[in-house]
């Protein structure tokens, strides 16, 4: 299997990746042919947005490009705040150049004022090894007039939100805007509904909308590889509507948490293998959540394709490539209740019904978990269901219907059991799986979930 995102050793100095035979030749050939050419190739590719969406990168770096503006921004999203994924931080250790000559090639190719790089504060060895990087290509002489601004911001979910992104990076909170970033982008004058109009600097017009190109780390890091190889070596790995490989993150309940690169295509159950060490011996595969993003896929499931169209006709999707497993001795009902309590938390509040709706799905599961639930609580549940998502600004609402309605679908006998029996029949404490750290077959959840409030505040207790 072809591997080149994740080398063996982690590449850690300029002139490593320079004698990689690959580094610094996608600028190269991106600066010969120019922007236009540059985003053919990348169309050609057929690369998708490995942030989630899978929408083709080729088609979203041209519509930035052809829009009439003074300014235009590239952003990229490493925030990472998807439950089961580690992969954009794996791949900053293992070689954060080939991010960086992505990210300064799409810069070009859009032809961007100027360019950000979107991460967690907490994740202070990244944010080192990004900066040290930033530096060496500086000083290396490759696109020694790019600027480069690394965006330290806050822990909740909704800061990898693209709308929430630009906020942030505008020094505001998390708070998703209505437009989309190639509509309203970064530092626009331009005004939209609920939100004011901010001129930036002198000279600026009203109408100005800046339109931004929002990418994922992953995406970026396949770019300088695709340049300098060209598109059909790209389509040789994947399917034929999910070109290339993915990093994927394998936690849960599995022998080995980790994270690895696959082609796409290749089917879930390997990929639990591969990456995950599978299950322990004797228990077998009973759920996988693609993040929290998406509805689970049950047993009789794992032989899909992980790819974009593998998944969606299952009726789920791929996310991030970030899988989270339980094994036969799961409950269900606990792992609903658990992401809906985080989608609950993290949602921002500006959408009533997303705030009001996963709060009491969350309660309801919490008293169906709890053994105190009736009929009665499914029937909240699902009324809620239907109208948690009106008016939302963002997926978030849109996460919490799908995954709960997947798994009241799919395990309609445990939600039983837990009314008919008073109590949860496999009780069992398991982590919310929202990563730390992942290193040596080993990962470290956030043990603050559990304490953190609707507000974002935390319980000192």
């Amino acid at each position: 299997m072809t591997t080149f995102l994740l080398p063996e050793r982690p590449i850690t100095s300029m002139d490593e990746y320079l004698a990689t035979g690959i580094g610094g030749e996608g600028f190269k050939a991106a600066q010969a042919m120019g922007p236009a050419a540059t985003i053919d190739v990348i169309t050609e590719s057929g690369l998708r947005g490995r942030g989630g969406g899978g929408f083709p990168t080729g088609r979203k770096w041209a519509g930035i490009a052809g829009q009439e503006a003074a300014q235009r921004y590239l952003v990229c999203n490493a925030a990472e705040g998807e439950p089961g994924t580690f992969k954009d931080r794996a791949l900053l250790r293992a070689n954060p150049y080939q991010f960086i000559e992505g990210l300064i090639i799409a810069a070009y190719a859009i032809q961007a004022t100027g360019a950000y790089v979107c991460l967690k504060a907490s994740f202070e060895r990244e944010v080192e090894i990004l900066t040290r990087a930033v530096q060496d290509f500086q000083v290396a002489g490759i696109c020694t007039d790019c600027t480069v601004n690394i965006v330290a911001g806050p822990d909740e979910y909704l800061f990898g939100e693209e709308k929430a992104m630009l906020e942030v990076i505008e020094g505001k909170p998390p708070l998703p805007r209505w437009f989309p970033p190639y509509e309203h982008g970064l530092f626009a004058a331009a005004p939209q509904e609920g939100w004011e109009a901010g001129p930036h600097g002198a000279g600026r017009r009203t109408d100005e909308s800046n339109p931004t190109l929002v990418n994922n780390l992953e995406t970026l890091s396949n770019v300088p590889h695709i340049l300098a190889r060209g598109a059909d070596w790209f389509r040789s790995m994947g399917t034929p509507e999910s070109p290339g490989t993915i990093i994927a993150t394998v936690v849960g309940d599995v022998v080995a948490p980790d994270v690895g690169e696959v082609e796409l295509g290749t089917p879930l159950r390997d990929v639990i293998d591969v990456v995950g060490s599978g299950v322990a011996p004797g228990r077998e595969v009973k759920a996988v959540f693609s993040g929290v993003a998406n509805p689970v896929v049950t047993a009789a499931d794992l032989d899909t394709p992980v790819s974009y169209e593998g998944f969606a006709g299952i009726g789920s999707g791929m996310g991030s490539a970030g899988f989270i497993v339980y094994d036969d001795t799961a409950c269900m009902v606990a792992a609903a209740y658990r992401f809906s309590r985080f989608l609950s938390i993290e949602s921002c509040g500006q959408c009533p019904p997303c705030k009001m709706g996963s709060g009491e799905i969350t309660t309801q599961l919490e008293r169906l978990e709890n053994g105190e639930g009736t009929d009665r609580e499914i029937e909240v549940i699902g009324g809620w269901l239907e109208r948690v998502t009106d008016g939302n600004r963002c997926f978030l609402a849109v996460e919490e219907q799908r995954m709960v309605s997947s798994v009241l679908r799919a395990f309609p006998e445990e939600f039983a059991e837990h009314i008919e029996q008073h109590r949860c029949p496999r009780p069992a404490a398991r982590p919310m799986p929202k990563i730390v750290d992942l290193a040596d077959g080993h990962a470290v959840y956030d043990e603050t979930f559990w304490r953190k409030r609707p507000d974002w505040t935390y319980d000192p207790a």
